[in-house]
């Protein structure tokens, strides 16, 4: 059966969902729509970044992701259908492919399906919908667009090195106030070199000791672990991260190894 994947800040209140998946089933009843999230803080493409790219993957091959984050139309703004790693992907080619993708795509074209004059306000109803549709029925890629080299570039917060030390900063917080930061398992571990570390934030706060789950330290008690996105959490076991300890996005970290 056909995927079509929605990661959207249409929230759950107003019509706008309901009308993107009805516009949906009326050209593909048959397609098993799955909300990733719809709710993306308005306009957040940062945010909806880190969640699609942490969890496509996790779906079938050939799934199509639509996007519908700051779509409504813009003369200097494409609207894309990307082919990357065995996924398709539709949405306004407004740097958040560039957040999502550690490669270039197999394949990008800029959207040339005519826009329906009742919908101009909601083209995510309209030509992105048509797209999505065209793309989960195994039609091919090429008949709705003319490809393009490249993507709209916007840059990723990357933690940066200084002698023992890196310095990180917290890129999302999610629905359990788990703070999460732009530390990647891989990236500490290339720096850490087994090294032990203490980790400071906000407050005058620090841990140094890496959980292998959330239940290993007692309720009430922070933590640090990677997580299911690999990028490496603050947490409280039970509690409220974000709240409690005062970390918010933007808000930096430090991890201090010991000196080689």
């Amino acid at each position: 059966m056909a995927i079509i994947t929605l990661t959207t800040d249409l929230g759950d209140k107003d019509i706008y969902q309901a009308a993107l998946k009805g516009s949906i089933l009326k050209l593909l009843p048959t397609v098993n729509i799955v909300d990733i999230t719809n709710s993306v803080s308005a306009f957040n493409i940062q945010q909806a970044a880190f969640i699609l790219k942490n969890s496509y993957h996790y779906f079938p091959d050939e799934t199509v992701h639509l996007i519908g984050i700051d779509t409504v139309y813009n003369t200097f703004t494409k609207y894309l259908a990307i082919k990357y790693k065995n996924h398709y992907f539709v949405g306004a080619d407004n740097g958040i492919f560039s957040l999502m993708f550690d490669e270039e795509p197999e394949d990008i074209f800029e959207i040339n399906i005519m826009q329906d004059l009742k919908f101009l306000h909601f083209p995510l109803a309209d030509i992105f919908v048509k797209a999505a549709c065209h793309l989960a029925k195994g039609d091919d890629i090429e008949e709705i667009g003319l490809r393009v080299s490249g993507i709209e570039k916007k840059m990723n917060l990357q933690p940066v090195v200084e002698k023992n030390l890196i310095k990180g900063a917290v890129i999302y917080v999610d629905s359990f106030q788990n703070v999460i930061t732009n530390i990647t398992k891989d990236f500490f571990n290339r720096i850490q070199q087994g090294r032990r570390f203490t980790l400071y934030f906000k407050r005058n706060e620090t841990i140094n000791h890496l959980s292998w789950h959330y239940n290993e330290v007692p309720e009430g008690e922070k933590l640090c672990l990677f997580g299911i996105s690999d990028h490496l959490e603050i947490a409280i076991n039970k509690g409220n991260a974000s709240g409690l300890l005062g970390l918010n996005l933007g808000d930096s970290v430090i991890i201090d190894f010991e000196a080689l």
